[in-house]
């Protein structure tokens, strides 16, 4: 998973993977099939552990308590220490010229999954008076994923926690009145 994190999928060979497991290539096509197979695999533990502030953040009791617990946990995962800063689906696309097709379409089912539970969590928002009647609940997924995807690019390139809550906070200040 870090070495798909640290470098995108483009940006990793087989011998970077066998290396950084500490197995050959037949034991890595035996155990995960091919790169795009293990890179499947990478974004499904990567959604389990660091990115799983987002399913977590979901359970939050109003809209506004969604989204600061969504750009926290984006800042907190996009910044530990002992992991690569930013974030796996980001730096998979940002780094890739021409992705596989099948992590190509690993990365876009995740981010329009994530969107999804999102906008159904605003529109639970919209239906119990939490957020404006003509609120657009895709829209404002799109928009908290925005800024979640700019914190890990930001994070990327040497941002620091306090830069990045200044902009989280920021981004909070837009945010629909109850």
């Amino acid at each position: 998973m870090v070495v798909f994190w640290e470098h995108g999928y483009d940006g990793v060979s087989l011998t970077d993977l066998t290396r950084a497991m500490g197995i050959t290539k037949t034991s890595m096509y035996a155990a995960f099939g091919n790169k795009e197979d293990l890179f499947r695999k990478a974004l499904e533990r990567y959604a389990e552990g660091p990115a799983s502030y987002g399913a977590r953040a979901l359970h939050e009791p109003t809209a506004r308590a969604v989204a600061t617990a969504y750009l926290a946990g984006s800042i907190h995962a996009s910044t530990q220490a002992d992991r690569p800063a930013g974030c796996l689906g980001v730096q998979g696309f940002l780094a890739a010229g021409h992705l596989g097709q099948s992590a190509g379409n690993a990365l876009a089912a995740w981010r329009n999954d994530n969107r999804a539970h999102l906008r159904d969590r605003f529109q639970r928002a919209i239906d119990e008076d939490d957020l404006p009647a003509g609120t657009d609940p895709d829209t404002l997924a799109h928009y908290l994923m925005t800024m979640a995807n700019g914190i890990a690019v930001q994070a990327a390139t040497g941002a620091t926690r306090d830069e990045l809550q200044r902009v989280a906070d920021a981004a909070l200040h837009n945010w629909p009145p109850a």
